[in-house]
């Protein structure tokens, strides 16, 4: 897509998610041509999975790998549903310089940005973890859906 920076790791930043997004489908009971047919169906056995998890128990490492996992499935839901793709995005308030993201072109036309890792940011700031909430915001972000306005 226009727009796109290319950086060294994005690809490989990019086949980790998908390995990690089709490992976790396989952990939670999704069979593999499934989700690589739909990626919604996998939305009832990760809600169900999240809903179960016991985050007052949880060490750091178990917030990194859930983090992680969210990241992975909202990134690959958006490239296989809406044909969005991994991109990098400058960003100087950053180590390396850049931040990678997902961009895909909007109802508007218009190409938009995301980063998954923000979205699920959001997301754990408000408990419990929602699934359907969370990819509608990263929809929302990116225009892939029309908004529609109430009027008083």
């Amino acid at each position: 897509m226009a727009g796109s920076t290319p950086e060294p790791g994005l690809e490989q930043w990019a086949e980790e998610g998908r390995t990690a997004i089709a490992d976790l489908a396989d952990m939670i009971g999704v069979p593999a041509h499934i989700y690589n047919a739909d990626p919604t169906t996998l939305v009832p056995a990760l809600q169900n999975y999240v809903s179960r998890l016991p985050f007052g128990d949880f060490k750091e490492s178990d917030w990194v790998t859930v983090h992680s996992d969210l990241i992975a499935y909202v990134a690959d839901y958006l490239i296989r549903k809406h044909g969005a793709c991994w991109a990098t995005a400058r960003d100087t308030g950053v180590p390396k310089g850049y931040r990678y993201v997902v961009e895909a072109n909007g109802c508007d036309g218009e190409i938009h940005r995301v980063d998954p890792a923000d979205v699920v940011m959001k997301e754990f700031g408000k408990l419990p973890i929602e699934i359907t909430r969370m990819l509608a915001s990263a929809e929302l972000t990116l225009r892939l859906t029309s908004v529609v306005e109430e009027s008083g």
